[in-house]
């Protein structure tokens, strides 16, 4: 289990990535403004594609947060580092390359 410092570094990270991931999409209009894209252009299977696209990106990241915001809920409530399919502890250094990591390296590929 990750030391007391540890885990405030990990939740300092966790911090870090879920203010990115707003800002990343509060970009992209959500939670704001939705983007707006050119109906008018001449291809409108291009603005098609780029909408896909976009909402391929958004969802990518909404996903992102959920794991960030799961993995703060589980520091709060002293179960972070527990793998969500096994009950082991997730390695250290799983944790400090994905602290929103829900499952141990034996899980993950599952």
């Amino acid at each position: 289990m990750p030391s007391t410092d540890q885990l405030a570094a990990l939740r300092a990270a966790l911090e870090e990535e879920r203010a990115e991931l707003l800002d990343q999409l509060a970009e992209l209009g959500i939670g704001g403004e939705e983007i707006e894209f050119d109906e008018n252009f001449a291809d409108s299977g291009q603005v098609a594609a780029e909408q896909g696209e976009t909402k391929v990106l958004v969802n990518q990241l909404q996903d992102s947060l959920n794991d960030v915001q799961r993995a703060l809920a589980k520091l709060d409530a002293g179960t972070y580092g527990v793998c969500e399919r096994c009950g082991n502890e997730i390695g250290e250094a799983r944790l400090e390359a994905m602290p929103g990591t829900r499952w141990c390296i034996a899980c993950a590929g599952r």
